[in-house]
């Protein structure tokens, strides 16, 4: 009997300031190549025009090195999926183009992958790690620099959104506290390092609150602008005698926003099985202020290996292998899309 072929996706994520693209054989990693962009950093945050040029640059790079180190060859290719949406436009249409283009090229499946599922998919990329993996249903906290939501993950091709930001997103609360204090971009991985070191009662912020699952985080930024703008007044040296506390209570206030409502999400679905993806997850106090919560009341957490939570191809290799499976392909017009909403 003649065995059956190994699906082997290769993924393209293109959404937003990284070019990333990974190899997966049947689910499990050959390859994962990330290129960002420091071109952003004398910006304090991505700049759309720059971030596509970039993209342009290091894609073909990103692809040859991914399969190179895979030990794939084009030809052994079963499918390219990319990230079709959502996310910065210009961005989105390098990686979609490349991909139609290498696709009509190999005579190969084209798929169409949405970033945001991607996410919640990424914790069955197998690798040489050994972890355990939520079971279906389960729910997922996406979090990131461009989206914070519940999402209920019925299966891999079935998810059900039940509860999202209606303005910033988590990461960009703490990107754009971190440029506040002067701290380089990417701020984010910054303030979660320097609040290790500092009182996060300090320079306590005020929580918003948001009725059910929905959140907001953009009255928690101008909070935190008012806080500065007051202690400068006092002391010009307010930011830098004060930054790693100003950190804390900036880590503080956002993950206990996410930490109350995570726990009402539990109570709510009566689902046990949560996981968290997306940039921000791979946040040090999220992580463990989380793994307590969930030991207190009693429902498991999972979270990616810190190589799956930041954008990267092996999650839309992932996402893509699910979909192949189930022969969901698109077709040589499809087109990006910055929302799917």
């Amino acid at each position: 009997m003649r065995s059956t072929a190994p699906i082997i996706i290769l993924g393209i994520e293109s959404s937003c300031d990284e070019t990333a693209a990974a190899v997966l054989v049947d689910g499990v990693v050959r390859s994962n190549v990330v290129a960002g962009q420091a071109v952003h950093a004398q910006w304090g945050g991505v700049v759309p025009e720059l971030a596509s040029r970039a993209h342009q640059e290091n894609i073909v790079p990103v692809v040859h090195q991914a399969l190179q180190e895979a030990g794939i060859g084009k030809e052994d290719l079963s499918a390219i999926a990319f990230t079709q949406g959502p996310g910065l436009i210009g961005a989105l249409l390098v990686g979609t183009c490349f991909a139609r283009s290498m696709a009509q090229a190999l005579d190969v499946p084209l798929v169409a992958v949405d970033h945001l599922r991607a996410h919640a998919l990424a914790h069955f990329i197998v690798d040489t790690s050994a972890r355990p993996v939520p079971v279906f249903p389960f729910l997922n906290l996406t979090v990131s620099g461009g989206h914070t939501q519940f999402v209920v993950v019925h299966s891999p091709l079935d998810m059900e959104v039940i509860g999202t930001t209606l303005d910033d997103a988590a990461g960009e609360a703490f990107d754009k506290g971190a440029k506040m204090l002067g701290l380089p971009y990417p701020g984010g991985p910054l303030v979660d390092k320097l609040a290790q070191l500092g009182d996060s009662s300090r320079h306590p912020l005020p929580l918003p609150t948001m009725p059910g699952l929905d959140m907001s985080f953009s009255g928690l930024k101008t909070a935190f602008l008012n806080l500065l703008q007051r202690g400068v007044t006092k002391d010009p040296d307010f930011k830098t005698k004060e930054q790693a506390h100003l950190c804390a209570s900036l880590q503080h206030a956002i993950v206990q926003v996410l930490l109350k409502k995570t726990s009402t999400a539990v109570r709510q679905t009566g689902i046990k099985q949560v996981a968290i993806s997306g940039g921000v997850s791979a946040n040090s106090g999220l992580r463990t202020q989380l793994g307590a919560l969930a030991r207190a009341e009693g429902w498991e957490l999972f979270a990616p290996p810190l190589a799956y939570c930041t954008d990267n191809g092996a999650m839309i290799a992932m996402a893509g292998h699910f979909l192949f499976k189930a022969r969901h392909f698109a077709g040589l017009d499809v087109v990006p899309r910055a929302r799917f909403v």
